[in-house]
């Protein structure tokens, strides 16, 4: 795919998620339920004008180098494996809810200050895994073993998610918030909605710092699933990257749909093992 098609997708969701903040959600309040729902079902509408969008960029060869026209997959092709993969990480990224809400529960994060934690985790999401994306598309490239790795990988992670409980997650654990603990004093502080504060006469770290943390640290370790489960569907670096994106992106609005029906989903843990079994096996048989 083109730079120029790369920093516009870039440019088109920093303006997003700045308009999102410094216009619509300037001021930390609690999220109504109708406004999360309406969130919610825009960015869901969004992210399928974009898969219209894949459709002709690949179709029409719109941003695409005269040298990869030979590699070039039908605009019918790219858009399934665009909606394929937003389907698979919104399915996937639903389970790092729960934790989210443990976490938000463990530091006792009132409703109205949520939303600023997790737009910055969104922020940091959409760097750290353009990261993972970029390095799991030059390992597969270059080593064709990897694919087995990475099915290998969902299997595991698939088999961790049927033992690992929700309700057992230890911060104080964590390697980040141990090292904020050991550089700055942790304030009681969660309702100035900052993350720094002055204690004392000194700078201290508020429990808003170390939930986002425990946030981004989730965000990873299921990333670690969910972009080898996308490289099942699709090895084209800009479908996984772009899918991706538009998944988490309505993450934030998601959760607080979700928030007070938690209980409900008994079978997501089931259902999510059962789908990472299967796109795992397929990886490892996608030779054969």
């Amino acid at each position: 795919m083109s730079p120029i098609v790369w920093i516009g997708f870039l440019v088109f969701v920093l303006t997003m998620v700045l308009l999102d903040l410094g216009v619509f959600h300037r001021d930390a309040r609690d999220f109504r339920l109708r406004e999360a729902v309406a969130w919610t079902l825009f960015w869901v509408v969004l992210a399928l004008g974009f898969n219209v969008l894949v459709f002709f960029l690949y179709q029409e060869s719109w941003g695409i180098g005269v040298s990869a026209l030979a590699h070039q997959v039908s605009g019918h092709a790219a858009a399934a494996q665009f909606l394929t993969g937003y389907v698979l990480e919104k399915s996937l990224s639903v389970d790092n809810l729960f934790v989210i809400a443990m976490i938000f529960v463990y530091f006792s994060i009132p409703r109205n200050q949520q939303h600023r934690i997790l737009f910055w985790g969104i922020i940091g999401a959409v760097v750290l895994r353009g990261i993972m994306i970029a390095l799991g598309a030059v390992l597969i490239a270059r080593f064709d073993w990897v694919v087995y790795l990475f099915g290998g990988l969902l299997l595991i992670s698939a088999v961790k998610m049927l033992v690992v409980r929700h309700d057992n997650i230890e911060p104080e654990r964590n390697l980040l918030v141990r090292l904020v603990r050991r550089l700055y004093p942790v304030s009681a502080d969660v309702r100035s909605g900052r993350f720094f504060v002055l204690q004392d006469g000194r700078r201290a770290a508020t429990p808003l710092l170390l939930a986002l943390l425990l946030v981004e640290s989730s965000d990873v370790l299921f990333a670690v699933d969910s972009i080898p489960a996308v490289f099942a569907v699709t090895r084209d670096p800009f479908l996984v990257y772009t899918s991706n994106i538009f998944a988490i992106l309505g993450l934030r609005s998601l959760y607080f749909v979700l928030a007070g029906l938690m209980d409900k989903f008994r079978y997501l843990k089931m259902s999510l093992v059962f789908v990472l079994s299967y796109v795992g096996v397929k990886m490892i048989l996608s030779h054969h």
